[in-house]
């Protein structure tokens, strides 16, 4: 396992940043910040392998790009735009909601910020819009690292690594969630990356998910039960196309193959199909089907299917929730690559 350093041991160069915004994307395009200055998404890391490359941008350690043969394959948006929909972010310390923003640990009542006020919860956790530091930036890699401090609704420390890296087949990223602190911290992770549609909306790409259960929830999303997907419209343990079924859905119990991994397919109707997998510590998967934008555009222009390590509201009920002693620590790993 690679060591933790509080210091970033290389940073890279402004020339290079330029270099990850040249040439605009297919579609949402990555723009060109003056000068290969710092953006709105904060520095930008691009990583390259044979027909692969993908551009990481240091604000939530966001993968904004990835590239198959100079086609964009995320929906995306300009690196000095904040974005909306928290497009490929890394969520932490928790995905998805809290209720009310109040949990209970270890006996201690605690109160983080509503940040979803519509819905009276505490959505995507503390780091959205926060930027990591530069550790290692290689031709087809980044680590990168964040120390999230105590506040009064979390008072844990917790030290983060993420890599981001490209092959011959993909992009795939692997966090590492150190406890540095005193005392036991509960955690959880997710990342909210989309797939571009490949044509003008989702409803032809024909979608495959290995979940046989699904959560029941509330008006305001926050789950009241679970339901097996037998005979419901959430039913794509066989391959069908996704049609004008709407999804801001979670599942769990994922079929795995031999090596342990979850693999939900993506065919769109340009004839890229796009897997993504996920290891073992991904046991939940949100899926969302891009119908209500918070911004004046089309809807259903792209999917995301976000691998979690625990359920919505798991600081509450505790299903899936991660606990880290002092000085324990938490690896996962999921990716996205092109069928072969």
């Amino acid at each position: 396992m690679r060591r933790f350093s509080r210091r970033a041991a290389l940073v890279t160069a402004a020339g290079a940043t330029t270099a990850a915004l040249a040439g605009p994307a297919v579609g949402s395009a990555v723009a060109q910040p003056p000068g290969g200055a710092q953006t709105a998404n904060g520095r930008l890391y691009e990583i390259r392998s044979g027909r692969q490359r993908a551009v990481i941008a240091g604000v939530s350690a966001t993968l904004l790009s990835w590239q198959v043969d100079g086609r964009e394959l995320l929906l995306t948006h300009s690196a000095d735009e904040v974005g909306e929909g928290y497009r490929g972010k890394t969520i932490l310390p928790w995905p998805n909601r809290i209720d009310h923003g109040s949990y209970t640990f270890e006996g201690q009542k605690l109160q983080v910020p509503v940040s979803e006020p519509e819905r009276d919860a505490a959505l995507h956790g503390l780091m959205s819009f926060v930027e990591w530091q530069p550790v290692q930036h290689r031709a087809d890699g980044v680590v990168l690292e964040y120390l999230l401090p105590p506040t009064y609704g979390y008072p844990f420390q917790l030290l983060f690594q993420i890599e981001f890296a490209v092959d011959d087949a993909g992009v795939r990223s692997t966090l590492t969630a150190k406890n540095v602190g005193r005392t036991a911290a509960p955690f959880g992770t997710a990342n909210h990356t989309y797939l571009a549609a490949g044509a003008d909306r989702i409803d032809g790409i024909v979608f495959e998910l290995p979940a046989s259960t699904h959560y029941l929830v509330n008006d305001r999303l926050i789950p009241t039960g679970k339901d097996s997907v037998e005979g419901s419209q959430y039913d794509y343990r066989q391959a069908r196309p996704i049609g004008d079924t709407k999804m801001d859905t979670a599942f769990t119990d994922l079929t795995r193959g031999p090596d342990g991994n979850a693999v939900v397919r993506f065919a769109r109707q340009d004839g890229v199909t796009a897997e993504l997998w996920v290891d073992r510590t991904h046991g939940y998967l949100q899926v969302y089907t891009d119908d209500s934008p918070s911004t004046e555009r089309p809807t259903r222009q792209g999917i995301t299917v976000e691998p979690m390590t625990c359920a919505p509201n798991a600081f509450v009920t505790g299903d899936g929730l991660i606990t880290l002693q002092p000085g324990e620590t938490h690896r996962g790993t999921w990716g996205y690559r092109i069928a072969r």
